[in-house]
């Protein structure tokens, strides 16, 4: 049942990567940045599966960059492009959608 579980569970969490990607980065910050703030936050995603994500959200226009040569280190900082927040925003409402449903159907047993 563990791998079933996993799984599913793994499913599940795909499509939701999208959306914390979209909200965490409303404030810019760059992929090893969200890759940590997104385990702690219960996210399990790895980087190779951010990356390419974020390189795909960009290509997408929801998210926009730019490379900060300030520091010894060149980093690609990503935020959120204006259609990224009115994605964000039409997916939270989905997400409070599936949400309620499954609650209802959860009550009606």
């Amino acid at each position: 049942m563990d791998d079933a579980k996993a799984q599913h569970v793994q499913e599940l969490r795909r499509g939701t990567v999208v959306l914390a990607c979209l909200v965490r980065l409303a404030t810019p910050d760059y992929g090893y940045a969200l890759l940590e703030t997104l385990n702690a936050r219960g996210f399990a995603v790895d980087a190779g599966t951010l990356y390419p994500l974020l390189r795909r959200l960009e290509k997408q226009g929801l998210l926009s960059s730019a490379w900060n040569t300030e520091e010894a280190r060149p980093r690609k900082f990503y935020t959120t492009s204006a259609l990224g927040h009115q994605l964000a925003a039409q997916l939270t409402a989905e997400w409070g959608a599936i949400d309620r449903s499954l609650r209802a159907l959860k009550e009606g047993e």
